[in-house]
């Protein structure tokens, strides 16, 4: 960062240097030729117009400043047709100020600068050869020349350097001088000269050029003021960076930080240039994140060296070479060997590169929790009585949290906070419960509460729900989503209404692996769908193990850590026959404990709604069945009472032609007596067998 800002400073420099050679080739021409002063006069006045068009890297100077300069180029402007000026008062107003400005000031830049360059090249080829001092055969005499060439050439490099900021930091008020003091001296000859002959034009002039005046002692006045806070502040650092310039200081005076989790310094890497050689080169290194990054003179930028999440750092033994030490990715692929310029540095760098692989930079405070990482670091390989006394050691008291089903909350697992106010870490987690670190098939134990059908265990599940030979199970499932999960343990807990179950089974497992040196974790794919969740042998794509949906009663993230998450799983059977138990698993996925969760949570959604619906389906046919035995009942009424009509119609019509039938037989018998009068025995005969 100091050389960046340094490189604005010079590039500063450089156009006030551009700047001033153009204005003094001006103000030459007035000197040189009396006869072009309207030409040169008029160049002045609009360099000074393009002033406020300048692009200076520090910003360049205030609107008034560059309102002075407008006032300035439009007088001179006005006095381009006037006489020539004399040319002594030209050289003793105008000339002396601008030309001591750039003949001295400037090239006093250039000459401290090229001073720090040497002194700068000095110093890393002291701090080369200090390097190179051989670890094993020490030579006294050698060593105390190096380290007093380092002593030396690092404090000529100090010196310089704030000599030359100083005359950096000057050479802004320097600017301001050489501009305004020229001018001032060129129209107070202007003015004796020609007397001005212009009465308004004087007075105008005469107060713009006091005003002025007064400003430029200001401005002086300003810079011995503060070069001499300069000068006292170098006088203070000289004596307070004596003890910085030794390369090696005294571990004692200057103990180490094991508890940072950034970094940033010189190292020396480690390169191959063949099979059996090697070189050194010198670059800044700085942490940045997880990141490991390195930044070489002049560039912009650093660039990526390693990602050091999970990774591995120790001290090598490297080609005779003192405090080197070897940073390991986390995959193994890819290692790096550096060295440190003191002991202090090359303790700093090993304990922040470790306190940065257990990614403790994530939380609110790293530097406190990797204070307590350490405490309980060297704490774990104390000898304790008993393994009781030392879980109960490791067990900080727990925050009380507000009961909930979901949670990401970024407190710390393992913070020192009030106890629960409603539960106790006692009735969370049954006391005496073993943990169960691997993951047991369902081929050899069956998990209490499921229930296990023929041919079930050794059936291979196809993780993303497409249909083989046999319909699976989930086939009509509308989510199928797969994670990639590794088991940390399981464990019966006493409760399942708060997250805090899931965090104290969480931190309970890991100390127990830390303190067992259980390292191993079986690797699963983790199936969540609408009805179960499943772990799936990556290989042979066997279910291990099958988690009914409804059973998962909580699940919840670490506070920190988002790789870990765990459930609760509410089951029938256990320690004591028809009881329900919960049973909490914890699990380590790449980053995806929050997926894993919300995929749960919406899953469990899912079923709610599907739940929901073949309800309110059920509901609704049973609603139609009712409906339809009403309108049955009512059909059937219906034709009753039609029959019924029926009937009546027809024993109507049937009594009328029973009376219609009878009177007509009347008449006919009437008629026919008539008749047998008239037609006699014959015709009676007749008639009968007619009829």
């Amino acid at each position: 960062q100091t050389r960046s800002l340094l490189g604005v400073f010079e590039e500063d420099a450089a156009a006030i240097s551009n700047y001033i050679n153009q204005l003094f080739q001006a103000m030459h021409r007035i000197y040189d030729a009396q006869n072009e002063l309207s030409a040169a006069t008029h160049l002045t006045s609009k360099l000074l117009k393009e002033y406020e068009k300048q692009r200076f890297p520090l910003g360049g100077d205030d609107e008034v400043m560059t309102s002075t300069l407008q006032q300035f180029a439009k007088v001179i402007d006005e006095l381009s047709s006037c006489h020539a000026v004399l040319s002594t008062q030209l050289a003793d107003a105008m000339m002396f100020p601008i030309t001591q400005f750039k003949e001295r000031d400037l090239k006093e830049i250039l000459t401290l600068k090229e001073v720090f360059q040497i002194a700068s090249n000095d110093h890393d080829a002291a701090i080369t050869r200090y390097s190179r001092l051989s670890k094993r055969r020490e030579n006294e005499k050698i060593k105390a020349e190096v380290t007093e060439d380092v002593y030396t050439s690092r404090k000529k490099q100090h010196q310089t350097m704030m000599h030359y900021f100083c005359a950096l930091n000057s050479l802004q008020y320097k600017k301001k001088i050489s501009l305004l003091e020229p001018l001032l001296g060129y129209m107070q000859a202007q003015i004796s000269f020609f007397k001005m002959g212009s009465e308004n034009l004087t007075e105008q002039l005469e107060e713009f050029l006091t005003n002025i005046g007064t400003s430029v002692q200001n401005v002086r006045r300003e810079m011995d003021c503060e070069v001499e806070n300069m000068q006292q502040t170098i006088e203070d650092l000289e004596v307070a960076s004596d003890p910085l310039y030794l390369p090696d200081p005294d571990p004692t005076k200057f103990p180490a930080h094991r508890n940072l989790t950034r970094k940033a310094g010189y190292l020396n890497a480690r390169n191959k240039t063949g099979l059996v050689s090697s070189s050194w080169e010198r670059q800044f290194y700085f942490t940045q994140g997880g990141n490991l990054m390195s930044q070489a003179r002049g560039d912009v930028a650093g660039g990526l060296v390693m990602d050091i999440d999970n990774c591995s750092v120790m001290a090598v033994d490297c080609e005779d070479r003192r405090y080197c030490f070897q940073i390991t990715s986390f995959d193994g692929k890819k290692s790096s060997i550096l060295q440190a310029e003191s002991r202090k540095d090359y303790e700093e760098w090993i304990c922040t590169i470790n306190n940065i692989s257990k990614q403790i930079y994530l939380s609110e405070n790293p530097e406190e929790i990797a204070a307590r990482v350490n405490q309980s670091a060297l704490e774990a390989v104390t000898p304790s009585p008993s393994f009781q006394q030392r879980h109960e050691s490791m067990r900080p008291a727990v925050q009380s949290r507000p009961p909930a089903t979901r949670t990401s909350s970024t407190g710390s697992l393992g913070s020192d906070s009030a106890a629960l106010s409603a539960l106790s870490l006692d009735s969370l987690v049954a006391p005496d419960t073993p943990i169960q670190f691997d993951i047991i098939s369902p081929v050899s134990e069956d998990l209490p509460g499921q229930a296990k059908s023929s041919g079930q265990s050794g059936r291979r599940t196809n993780p993303f729900g497409e249909s083989g030979g046999s319909k699976p199970e989930t086939e009509d499932s509308i989510l199928h989503q797969l994670f990639i999960v590794r088991f940390l343990g399981s464990m019966e807990v006493k409760s399942d209404e708060s997250p805090d179950v899931v965090y104290e089974t969480m931190r309970q497992i890991l100390a127990a692996r830390a303190i067992h040196n259980v390292f191993r974790m079986t690797e699963s794919h983790l199936l969540v769908t609408c009805d179960c969740l499943k772990l799936i042998d990556p290989q042979t794509q066997v279910t291990r193990l099958r988690f009914p949906l409804p059973n998962v009663v909580l699940y919840a993230t670490h506070q920190e850590n988002k790789r870990l998450f765990g459930f609760v799983l509410r089951t029938s059977g256990g320690r004591v026959e028809s009881h329900q138990t919960s049973i909490c698993y914890i699990f380590e996925s790449n980053n995806e404990g929050e997926k894993i969760c919300d995929s749960v949570g919406l899953a469990k959604q899912i079923a709610f709604h599907a739940e929901l619906d073949r309800k309110a389906s059920e509901k609704q046919k049973e609603i139609d069945r009712v409906k339809e035995k009403q309108q049955k009942e009512l059909n059937k009424q219906k034709q009753i009472e039609k029959d019924l009509e029926e009937q009546s119609r027809l024993i109507a019509a049937s009594s009328r032609s029973n009376q219609s039938s009878a009177e007509g037989q009347f008449v006919v018998l009437s008629s026919s007596q008539s008749e047998d009068s008239d037609l006699g025995e014959d015709g009676k005969k007749k008639r009968e067998s007619e009829a």
